[in-house]
């Protein structure tokens, strides 16, 4: 339940982005951006576990990867304030810039805003389970370390899938 990626980008050209852990996301957010109409447009794709959900205007666009029950609302609204951000900061600039132009600066943006709009809902819950129920102090160590747990399963994931296209690679160069 968590933002995984994100990137602005002009077409396919990447200008900024943010992974929250290891995978192959630049590789298959490349083939995305590929397919993305330069009219402006906000939607949704859906493959296999993960959502991936963009905007685009301008020709810019701001784009994300999360986990398929993440609510696209959420991911949305993260979007929403990334492209905000982005326009106040760079405005036409960003229509000529060079590849990764501006991730030295924006990547940390991106980073805090993925940590933000991915834990939200996860402090919201905390809030709200406290309110309901008189919970000790442990229960709330429990669920953050429940919500690492989590974090840290995605990355696995994907690392397990890196793992197995190298493997299945290797296996196909071994039979030529």
């Amino acid at each position: 339940m968590a933002i995984l990626f994100a990137v602005v980008a002009r077409g396919t050209t990447i200008l900024a982005k943010h992974a929250w852990c290891g995978g192959n996301f630049l590789e298959v957010t490349e083939q995305i951006l590929a397919k993305i109409p330069s009219e402006n447009n906000k939607l949704t794709y859906s493959h296999g576990n993960y959502l991936f959900h963009y905007i685009c205007q301008d020709r810019i666009v701001y784009l994300c990867i999360t986990d398929d029950d993440f609510e696209r609302s959420r991911a949305f609204n993260f979007l929403n304030e990334i492209k905000k951000r982005f326009q106040t900061t760079y405005g036409s600039r960003a229509q000529t810039a060079l590849p990764y132009a501006m991730n030295s600066e924006f990547s940390s943006v991106l980073a805090a805003q993925l940590k933000h709009h991915s834990e939200n809902k996860g402090l919201d819950k905390v809030m709200e389970t406290q309110a309901h129920v008189y919970e000790e102090p442990q229960a709330h160590d429990h669920y953050h370390h429940r919500i690492n747990c989590i974090h840290l399963y995605h990355c696995l994931t994907s690392l397990w899938w890196i793992y197995m296209a190298k493997l299945c690679e290797e296996i196909r160069k071994s039979y030529h």
